[in-house]
C-alpha cells in the first residue's frame, strides 16, 4: 500500500521520501521510480530516531508489518516498530511542524460485538492473545498520537485502514487473498482457516489511498473508518469467487483455524469518511480480485 500511496502523492505533484526498511516490503515496488528525481527510497528503520534534511510538509506512518502470519515470527519487531517507529516519526513531524498521519487498523476493534463498527466503538481485545503485538501496537500507536496533538497541538490525522488488497502484495504474504491466489494459480487446495463463515470487507487499494489522501488533506483529527462496507464476503465465498477468476482447477479445504482470537466479522461504518471526506470506494469485488489475480498471474 506504501507504493500505491507514493504513486498517488507524485502525481499530486509532491516530493516524496520513501523509509523502509524492507522487512516486509520489496524494492520493486517502487522501482518505477527510481528516474524521478521528486523520489527518494532511504533504506532505514523508524525504530531508530528519523532524520530528514529540509522541510517536511507531511509525515505518513505506515510501518508495521500487517499479516497474521507476522504475528508470530515478528511479533517483537511488530511491538517496537508501534512504539518506537511511532514515536520517532511523531518526533520528526513535530520538528518540522508536519501534518502526521498515523495508519490504524480494523484490527483496534478486535473481535467487535457490534456491528458494523463505527469509529466510536472502543473494541473487544484480548490484550495478551498472539494477535494482541498488533492490535495493541495500534492502539497505543492511536493513543501516542493523540497525547502528541493535546500536547503540542500536532496536526494529526488518525486512519483506520480495514483489509485491504490488490497488486504489490506479497505472494507469501499469509493474508487470505494472496494466499487463496497463489494456491488457484498452482491449482493446489486452496485452504480456508475455520470453517469459511468468518467475514471481512475487503477494500481494493486504488480506493483505500484516494481515502487516505483524502484525509491527509482533511483538518479531521478524530478516526476515520477507511474500508469497503458494500464487498463483506465470507472466507468461503472468497476463496470460492477467487478459483472461479483465476480459471483454476483448485478444490478449496478447510483446516483449523490457527489464532483463538480470529474475528466472525468485519465490517467498517464509513458514514464519517462519506460526511467528512467524500469519500466512498468505487472498485467492485470482482474487479479489483480480476486486477490482483492478473498481477499474481504475471508475477509467477
Amino acid at each position: 500500500m506504501g507504493s500505491h500511496m507514493c504513486d498517488l502523492l507524485l502525481a499530486e505533484g509532491m516530493r516524496v521520501i520513501c523509509l523502509d526498511n524492507m522487512l516486509t516490503g520489496t524494492e520493486r515496488n517502487v522501482a518505477h521510480l527510481s528516474d524521478d528525481n521528486r523520489f527518494t527510497l532511504t533504506r532505514t528503520d523508524v525504530i531508530d530516531p528519523v532524520a530528514v534534511e529540509g522541510g517536511v510538509d507531511y509525515v505518513l506512518n505506515l510501518a508495521s508489518p500487517a499479516s497474521p502470519t507476522d504475528f508470530d515470527t515478528l511479533a517483537i519487531e511488530i511491538m517496537r516498530v508501534g512504539a518506537w517507529g511511532t514515536y520517532h516519526l511523531l518526533e520528526l513531524a513535530r520538528e518540522k511542524n508536519a501534518v502526521y498521519l498515523q495508519a490504524s487498523t480494523s484490527e483496534v476493534y478486535g473481535d467487535p460485538l457490534v456491528m458494523p463498527q463505527t469509529e466510536e466503538y472502543w473494541g473487544n481485545v484480548n490484550p495478551i492473545g498472539r494477535r494482541s503485538v498488533y492490535d495493541e501496537a495500534k492502539r497505543y500507536g492511536e493513543a501516542l498520537t493523540m497525547a502528541y496533538h493535546r500536547k503540542y497541538g500536532l496536526a494529526v490525522r488518525l486512519l483506520r485502514i480495514f483489509n485491504t488488497y490488490g497488486p504489490r502484495m506479497r505472494p507469501d504474504d499469509g493474508r487470505a487473498i494472496p494466499t487463496f491466489i497463489s494456491q488457484a494459480l498452482r491449482n493446489e487446495d486452496v485452504t480456508v482457516h475455520g470453517d469459511g463463515s468468518q467475514t471481512r470487507s475487503i477494500c481494493f487499494v486504488a480506493d483505500e489511498v484516494d481515502g487516505i489522501f483524502r484525509l491527509l488533506m482533511s483538518d479531521e483529527t478524530q478516526p476515520v473508518n477507511v474500508g469497503n462496507p458494500d464487498t463483506e464476503v465470507t472466507m468461503r465465498l472468497l476463496a470460492e469467487t477467487i478459483v472461479q477468476l483465476a480459471g483454476s482447477s483448485s478444490r478449496v479445504v478447510f483446516r483449523p483455524q490457527p489464532f483463538e482470537d480470529d474475528p466472525k466479522h468485519r465490517c467498517p461504518d464509513i458514514t464519517r469518511a462519506r460526511e467528512i471526506l467524500g469519500w466512498a470506494p468505487s472498485t467492485g469485488i470482482e474487479d479489483g480480485l480480476r486486477s490482483t489475480i492478473e498481477f499474481f498471474r504475471a508475477l509467477a
